[in-house]
């Protein structure tokens, strides 16, 4: 059976597909196969990012570790029950038709709260969410207090987390691995930094979640998407010397994978 892996974040902008193409291609870089799925139907930001791997790699003839981008199948709504939603059916048919010829199913979720996001956390093995170190984007997670030093209670995000543990717990399944990632920390010492810092503890003791490092905000990254390159592609592609700034990334990936802790993945890269 696959694991499945669910990059969720109702707030659009904090780098979940950076972060699914990150993870993807790492593990397919291990050895690993993995398959993707993007929920993201109409922006397709993963999607597109597999694609102009796909036919960058094609027109370089560079041999690429790949991972394989699949879609939805087209359901017939004739088959439906009546109250069954078809898009649940869509997802389960995808997963169930992935599973026994991979390792790793990821499955990248849309900035915004859908029937496919909701039911693509209850198949989590892993949830990995990553967050802008901002109360702005905090705040999907849970509201505090004036200062910023006390929480007054879980988000809307949150809470449809713990409805998919209920889901899972109620069908008999291992509990969510639930990982937030902090994206674009500031390298300085300021008082929001340390701030976020004591309210992401607090909270993931709370309501039960890891913290791992994210990534810094990189031009790299945007460089990247169009050819569909990963930091690690570019020794690759003929990169011979990396500037600091693109060891540095390296190093973070580096790091949140080892904080993510898949099972059965060593981190060689």
């Amino acid at each position: 059976m696959a694991h499945i892996i669910v990059v969720g974040n109702e707030k659009g902008g904090a780098g979940k597909s950076t972060v699914s193409m990150h993870v993807a291609t790492t593990l397919a870089r291990l050895g690993h196969k993995v398959a993707a799925l993007d929920l993201d139907l109409r922006q397709r930001s993963l999607g597109r990012y597999l694609e102009n791997r796909k036919d960058f790699c094609s027109k370089a003839g560079l041999d690429l570790p790949m991972v394989e981008m699949h879609e939805l199948p087209e359901i017939d709504p004739a088959s439906l029950q009546p109250g069954e939603n078809i898009y649940d059916h869509r997802l389960s048919a995808a997963v169930s038709a992935l599973e026994p010829g991979h390792d790793f199913i990821l499955i990248d979720c849309p900035g915004s709260h859908t029937r496919l996001s909701q039911v693509a956390h209850s198949l989590a093995d892993t949830l990995i969410t990553p967050l802008n170190d901002s109360f702005v984007d905090f705040d999907l997670l849970a509201h505090v207090d004036q200062k910023g030093e006390s929480i007054t209670g879980p988000s809307v995000y949150s809470e449809m987390v713990w409805n998919a543990r209920q889901l899972r717990a109620q069908a008999g399944l291992k509990p969510i691995d639930w990982i937030v990632i902090r994206n674009r920390v500031g390298t300085q010492r300021m008082v929001n930094k340390e701030k976020m810092e004591r309210a992401i503890k607090m909270l993931s003791k709370r309501i039960g979640f890891r913290v791992a490092p994210g990534f810094s905000e990189r031009v790299i990254f945007r460089e990247l998407f169009p050819r569909g390159l990963t930091l690690l592609d570019l020794k690759d592609i003929g990169v011979k010397q990396l500037n600091i700034s693109n060891v540095a990334a390296r190093q973070e990936l580096r790091d949140m994978m080892k904080e993510v802790n898949l099972p059965g993945v060593e981190i060689s890269i």
